[in-house]
């Protein structure tokens, strides 16, 4: 059983509350892991991953056994604490922005 830990907003989209449990057959990857996640809560589709390229979204991020997991090759095997349910994979939006002074400046409000 794979615990996965949702955002909020991820969280409502999919009505759940708190963690979802998968079961994930073969290889437990980020890939194998989303697509369980996906097959059981539709409307998450797109929301993580490109719906085209299932490329990660820009500001999502991956995360698992205090290890940013984002950059790792999809089918990568995840850690053994989340294959075997011990650790959570953590899916996270991530923030943007910048240096608010510096977006004063451009902007000449400064």
């Amino acid at each position: 059983m794979i615990r996965v830990m949702l955002p909020t907003h991820l969280r409502t989209l999919a009505k759940v509350d708190g963690e979802v449990k998968l079961d994930v057959e073969g290889s437990v990857t980020q890939r194998s892991v989303l697509d369980a996640l996906e097959a059981r809560y539709p409307a998450l589709r797109g929301t993580i991953r490109d719906h085209v390229s299932g490329q990660r979204r820009p500001f999502i991020r991956f995360f698992a056994c205090e290890q940013d997991l984002s950059l790792e090759p999809p089918d990568a095997p995840l850690p053994e604490a989340v294959a075997t349910g011990a650790e959570p994979f953590m899916v996270v939006g991530a923030i943007g922005g910048g240096d608010g002074e510096a977006g004063l400046k451009a902007s000449g409000a400064a």
